[in-house]
């Protein structure tokens, strides 16, 4: 079966409920409140292992929307991922991504990252570079096993990062 449907950006093999349709859409105002709360659920789990909330579960989301590279992924029109992205000199930098937990393991992830890399292309852009907190180990196994090679590691903000990259190959 395929969670597609006109607009929808997922497709078969993606692990999604077969009803459901996932779509990925700019992220508008009124969703900051709604990203906001995901990043929260999302990024809970770190807090004890960092010892103070990740970066994420501060950030501005609204912020982040007016800058215009939010995106939501929603199922049935549910906000259930989100991308932050930003565009570099030389390459695309991937801030945020994160996937409700009760969402995890159904491609959503691999969904969002697959549209930064379409993201990128159409800005002209063939690398995308991000970075994660040393302590988000599940992040450390699962950006390599898309692409990414870690490139070195930094104390950046007053927290420990990973940083990655991905060079995209030309059309």
């Amino acid at each position: 079966m395929e969670c597609k449907a006109p607009g929808a950006v997922a497709g078969a093999g993606w692990g999604c409920d077969p009803g459901a349709v996932l779509t990925v859409r700019r992220a508008e105002v009124l969703d900051a409140a709604a990203l906001a709360a995901l990043a929260g659920q999302a990024y809970q789990v770190y807090v004890p292992r960092i010892g103070r909330p990740p970066a994420p579960m501060t950030a501005d989301y609204a912020e982040a929307v007016r800058g215009g590279l939010t995106w939501v992924a929603a199922e049935d029109g549910e906000i259930v991922g989100l991308l932050v992205l930003a565009v570099q000199p030389d390459h695309l930098l991937l801030e945020n991504v994160a996937v409700l937990p009760s969402a995890q393991g159904r491609g959503i992830g691999a969904r969002l990252l697959a549209f930064a890399e379409e993201q990128a292309r159409a800005l002209g852009r063939d690398e995308i570079r991000l970075y994660t907190n040393e302590a988000m180990t599940e992040n450390l196994g699962y950006y390599p096993r898309h692409g990414y090679t870690e490139t070195h590691r930094a104390e950046q903000d007053g927290f420990r990062r990973v940083f990655f990259r991905k060079r995209l190959p030309s059309p």
